[in-house]
Formats: C-alpha cells, sequence, structure tokens
C-alpha cells in the first residue's frame, strides 16, 4: 500500500497472525518493519495474534517459531529479519527445518518485485515461505521496504479469501490432510 492507495475492505475472513522481528541491534519500541507488518495486518483487517522479538540465533528463532506453529489458533507467521547472507543471517535455515512443505514460488516472486526496486541487490535475499502444522510460514528480511513490498503485493492479497483465482486462506481447512 501507497501512501496514494486507500485501503483494501477488510477480509472475510480475519487471521491470527504472529510477527516475529529478528536482530541484534533493535529492540521492539524501534521495530519499524515489524511495526510496518503489524499495521498492515490490523488494517487488513487481520488479528495480531502474538509479537517477539528475538536475536540472530538459529535456536532461538527456530524454539518462538515452532512454539506458534504447535499453537492451533496461529493461522500465519511473519519474520523479518536474518535472510542476508551474513555469518549471523540464520532465520532461513530456522524456518526451513520446520517447514512440512515450502512455497517456491513465493522467494521467486518477491526476489523479482524487489529487484524492480533494488535492482540485483535482490539476489541477496533468502526470502522462503511454507506451511508447518497448517500454519503458514513468511521469511521476510528485516527493511522496511522488503517487509512492505512482500505484504503490499503477495501476502496480503493471498490471506484474503476473495482473491481468485485462488488464495492460501482457502486451502486451510485442507493443510493438514493426510
Amino acid at each position: 500500500m501507497t501512501d496514494s492507495t486507500p485501503a483494501p475492505a477488510p477480509v472475510r475472513t480475519p487471521l491470527n497472525i504472529a510477527v516475529l522481528t529478528v536482530s541484534d541491534s533493535r529492540e521492539l519500541a524501534e521495530d519499524r518493519s515489524g511495526d510496518a507488518l503489524v499495521e498492515r495486518l490490523e488494517g487488513a483487517g487481520h488479528r495480531l495474534a502474538d509479537r517477539q522479538l528475538v536475536k540472530d540465533d538459529i535456536y532461538a528463532i527456530r524454539a518462538e517459531l515452532a512454539r506458534w506453529i504447535a499453537e492451533p489458533e496461529i493461522d500465519a507467521v511473519l519474520t523479518t529479519g536474518g535472510t542476508g547472507i551474513t555469518g549471523r543471517d540464520g532465520t532461513p535455515e530456522a524456518a526451513s527445518v520446520l517447514l512440512d512443505k515450502t512455497i517456491e514460488g513465493f522467494g521467486e516472486l518477491f526476489r523479482m518485485l524487489s529487484y524492480e526496486e533494488i535492482g540485483t541487490s535482490s539476489l541477496q535475499s533468502r526470502a522462503l515461505s511454507g506451511v508447518a502444522n497448517g500454519t503458514y510460514i513468511f521469511v521476510l528480511p528485516g527493511s522496511t521496504g522488503a517487509c512492505r513490498t512482500a505484504w503490499d503485493r503477495i501476502i496480503q492479497a493471498q490471506l484474503d479469501d476473495r482473491t481468485m483465482p485462488c488464495n492460501l486462506t482457502m486451502l486451510m481447512p485442507r493443510l493438514k490432510e493426510t
């Protein structure tokens, strides 16, 4: 959503979404990327289920994600931070082992859209998405711009049951099929 774009009408099926910020240098009070995600998800009519900040440590990240994945009332998790290629960036490694299925198209589409905004620097993003125990997980970069791009141009529509021909919300009842 840009400042000139009106917010869409609230979704018909509000989801419970948790937000996890991964950072060695920020606290929640100064977490602009997490704030942007919370503002957007609530603006779309969803509910903030929980919000936490953890250091860039794969085991701390994994523990928080696993806790939320095990809670049946949490429908989706948005993480921000730790997706780069430096030694401390470990969010994709923390999340990927928890996923039952990876949504390959998310990372591909995110990098394509990011390329339009930041050029070849988009190749440094290891954004990903998947499903774990019926919970959607979106692993996003830590920049506020990247979080806005991911939500505004991909996630918002896919977590809205009005998006056709299909969306992730309509698949939720079938995520735990055996």
